[in-house]
């Protein structure tokens, strides 16, 4: 062990400052970066003095630095065990936005993701891990998913008013999965357009752009939606055959299309033969309260898709299609099926989050995201940027208005301050609008999106 733990540390004595303080931040990373496991048991002050070659006051004032901060738990008679503090544990803010709110860390929020349900997550792992056993008998090879994800999954559909059955579902390994999956099928005429949102989600238009598809956008704001007429009248005249959609809390708008519009559309996609793609990866994520009850995107050439990595953690690469039973067999025989299909074992820990456990992890994310939403609405008062703030989600669409940098040069001013922020030209289908439009992920902690708000504004005044 003592070899083990001294080769996880690093070259640590490179770093600058006193050698108390470096060791203490050597074991942090270390166990931050997954080299040395939580729950290590460490040597010993006196051996550890002896195998670091350092003073035992040196390791006792480490130590010392490690507990008071949460990464060592000491028991009298037992030594001391490295853990992860509970103010990483319990939040909803990845390690790697902040590196734990380390005040001289650099900051991203270009990522809209969220940390995993720490407890959840691991109490999880360990029931799939039990259940595994009749997987490990079989080959292992790509299916539709298991039957116990898929019946989960209908089930979710059928109560929320869209019936459902098992055989409607198709699990894939992500959302991103999903829609290329789709592409593949049905993006077969490449001479007509494919209607997206303007602004639309990057990770789409790159799935897009990749199979070369000519993108048809239709403007979606913050404050009004989606125009209606626009999109009927873009549909009568250029005939697109298929559409990318996200209707629950919009990324990175976050509105929210009205039952009316929903309806409107499926009508629209029936009888142009338009197929539309209903991207619900932020469905659950709904900040009001109580939830609203806004029915699915739904209709005879409406096809859903869902994800487990926006509600959950992206980390979780579980997503699904919710098709016809025979667009789903026909979806199975393609041949990037088995390359997009996530393995048995995660389908396992995606299932038992999604049982029992979800109503509670689910009711948690809510409070956190709904807080950190307003903290950052109210960092954001009186700076003359203007908003609106989302129902749910997680990013706030930011207008920089007329006068001042524009996004790429404010966010180019701000990498230089250590902040990553991404401007709004990454969410246009031409690379090139939006140019007075930054998108601001919530899920950061209340500190960490003060910190950035203050370097934002302080670059508008250089």
């Amino acid at each position: 062990m003592d070899s083990g733990f001294v080769a996880a540390l690093g070259d640590w004595r490179t770093r600058p400052g006193p050698l108390a303080r470096t060791l203490a931040a050597a074991v942090r990373d270390a166990v931050a970066d997954g080299r040395l496991a939580v729950g290590t048991r460490l040597p010993s002050e006196r051996e550890l003095a002896r195998i670091l070659h350092l003073s035992r006051g040196t390791v006792v004032a480490a130590l010392s630095l490690l507990r008071a901060d949460g990464w060592l738990r000491t028991r009298h008679g037992s030594g001391s065990e490295v853990r992860l503090p509970a103010r990483l544990t319990e939040r909803t803010t990845p390690w790697s936005l902040d590196r734990g709110g380390a005040p001289e860390a650099g900051l991203d929020l270009t990522l809209a993701v969220t940390a995993a349900p720490h407890d959840a997550y691991r109490a999880a792992l360990v029931r799939a891990a039990e259940l595994s056993a009749p997987l490990l008998v079989d080959s292992g090879i790509a299916t539709a998913g298991l039957p116990r994800l898929r019946e989960l999954l209908a089930e979710r559909y059928t109560r929320a008013g869209l019936p459902t059955r098992p055989e409607q579902i198709l699990v894939t390994a992500g959302a991103q999965a999903a829609l290329t999956l789709l592409l593949d099928h049905l993006h077969t005429d490449r001479r007509a357009p494919v209607m997206v949102e303007s602004p639309a989600y990057p990770g789409a238009l790159a799935v897009l752009r990749a199979r070369r598809a000519r993108l048809l956008p239709v403007p979606v704001s913050a404050a009004d939606g989606w125009d209606i007429a626009h999109l009927a009248a873009a549909v009568r005249r250029h005939r697109p055959r298929l559409a990318y959609l996200v209707p629950d809390f919009h990324n990175p708008t976050g509105a929210h299309m009205t039952a009316g519009a929903r309806r409107t559309v499926a009508e629209l996609a029936g009888r142009h033969g338009l197929t539309v793609i209903a991207d619900e990866t932020m469905r659950d994520l709904d900040l009001r309260t109580p939830p609203g009850t806004e029915p699915h995107l739904a209709g005879a050439r409406v096809v859903q898709i869902g994800s487990a990595s926006k509600t959950l953690w992206s980390g979780l690469r579980v997503g699904w299609i919710r098709a016809t039973a025979d667009l789903v067999r026909q979806l199975r025989t393609g041949p990037l099926q088995a390359q997009l299909a996530p393995p048995p074992l995660e389908q396992l820990v995606a299932a038992e989050l999604l049982g029992e456990p979800f109503a509670a992890v689910l009711d948690d994310r809510r409070a956190r995201l709904r807080a950190q939403r307003d903290h950052l609405a109210a960092l954001l008062a009186g700076t003359g940027w203007t908003y609106t703030v989302p129902a749910g989600g997680l990013t706030l669409w930011l207008y920089l208005g007329a006068a001042g940098p524009g996004a790429v040069d404010l966010a180019a001013r701000a990498a230089a301050r250590g902040l990553a922020v991404t401007p709004g030209p990454r969410f246009s289908a031409d690379r090139t609008t939006l140019s007075r439009h930054l998108r601001l992920p919530f899920t950061a902690t209340p500190e960490t999106l003060t910190r950035a708000v203050g370097l934002l504004r302080a670059c508008c005044t250089v």
